[in-house]
């Protein structure tokens, strides 16, 4: 006979409470995400499920840590009213930005507000093993902190990640991380459940879970800082691949017998469309070594950039319009600084976007900046993960398993 749930009708039966316990608490969950707060008799006619119901789904939330109650005036009641909302107070994640100059570790409320006075920067170690340490020691203090009580750690981390082993598997910019399982070694070593996502799968979450996609289910972005790379979401989905693969859009050769990539071939769509390679462009121009933070101090200066951000987008215009023609998303998000650089330099690329897209594709798509960064992406892995499999909170020593998990948003 069937062991499973499935076929001993005594256990499946057994089951099913559990489950439809888990099913409430995240939909309140996912409410509260959408409509902000709410007291428990809105959350009942919101969800259209019984007092009772939404009472036991909240009490176990509240308990985990992922919500929290505060006293909130109403017009024409004589006493605040308890209205829920996700924890910003009592508990708090930690989202980790791995980058290949710079990381970022920063703690904040579970619907993303970043706390400045907890965040630190740090550069990016030479070695793995100096990466965990770095990471550790900037964790520990908040750690310690008894007014903190920290759910999770969300990790941004750059190049290809394999979701079903949960481990980085190349980086074309970053290779301390190929073959590593960052998500389960930090666990390890802070005790709390972390779970990674490759950078633009996280920018992609963060602009869904926080930014300016929130009513939007089919989009892209696109990340050309120091590559390029690009997440899909797609009816309602985040587009990963069989392994978690997708969206190497800077990994497409442009330039036959070009600039050699990390990656290891040659003339790839980063090697000459994101901030890295506008900073190699004008070192080249200018004979001398330029790195992305210095082209805003020679623009100051007097110097004359236009001319290098065009050919940039000359070439980024390819992908983009690659992209649209492929998936037909209603919206392109676009993170870089190089259009910090120029206020009118967008303008150029979506026209010249246009020129290399297919007419019906690209009328129906909307390019714009992205709302979010890398350190709301690397929160948004860990609160998707939180709110996704509530009430995990409460069982920290399974962190280690979940950081096996399929990533967040599949």
């Amino acid at each position: 006979m069937n062991d499973s749930a499935h076929g001993d009708p005594l256990r499946f039966a057994l089951a099913q409470p559990k489950l439809l316990s888990r099913l409430n608490e995240q939909s309140v969950l996912r409410s509260i995400q959408k409509e902000g707060p709410a007291t428990r008799a809105e959350l009942t006619r919101r969800m259209r499920i019984t007092a009772p119901t939404v009472s036991k789904a909240v009490a176990t939330l509240l308990r985990s840590g992922l919500l929290e109650e505060y006293d909130a005036e109403e017009a024409g009641r004589g006493r605040p009213a308890k209205k829920l909302r996700l924890a910003s107070e009592s508990s708090c994640v930690l989202g980790l930005a791995l980058d290949v100059q710079q990381c970022s570790a920063s703690i904040a409320a579970l619907d993303g507000e970043i706390r400045p006075d907890r965040e630190v920067r740090f550069e990016t170690p030479s070695t793995y093993e100096g990466l965990l340490d770095a990471v550790e020691a900037s964790a520990r203090p908040w750690l310690a902190d008894e007014s903190l009580r920290l759910l999770g750690v969300g990790i941004s981390i750059p190049g290809l990640v394999d979701y079903r082993r949960m481990r980085g598997l190349f980086s074309p910019n970053l290779h301390i991380t190929d073959g590593k399982a960052v998500a389960a070694d930090l666990t390890h070593r802070l005790g709390v459940p972390a779970v990674m996502l490759q950078e633009c799968h996280a920018l992609c979450l963060a602009e869904k879970v926080f930014g300016a996609a929130r009513t939007v289910d089919d989009f892209a972005v696109v990340d050309v800082s120091a590559g390029v790379g690009a997440a899909v979401y797609l009816g309602g989905k985040l587009l990963l691949g069989h392994s978690g693969l997708a969206g190497e859009l800077g990994h497409i050769p442009i330039v036959p017998d070009g600039e050699l990539c990390g990656c290891g071939n040659r003339g790839c769509l980063e090697t000459v469309a994101c901030d890295a390679a506008l900073a190699r462009l004008v070192g080249k121009r200018i004979g001398r070594k330029v790195s992305a933070d210095d082209l805003a101090d020679l623009i100051a200066s007097g110097e004359n950039l236009r001319p290098d951000l065009e050919a940039v987008c000359d070439r980024l215009a390819r992908g983009l319009a690659t992209l649209i023609d492929l998936v037909n998303p209603a919206t392109l998000f676009i993170h870089g600084r190089l259009f910090e650089l120029d206020p009118t330099i967008l303008d150029y690329l979506i026209e010249k976007t246009r020129a290399c897209a297919l007419p019906p594709s690209f009328g129906e798509c909307s390019i714009r900046m992205a709302s979010v960064g890398k350190r709301q992406g690397a929160i948004a892995a860990i609160v998707e993960q939180l709110t996704a499999r509530a009430p995990v909170a409460e069982r920290r020593n399974e962190g280690h398993e979940r950081s096996r998990e399929v990533a967040p948003g599949a």
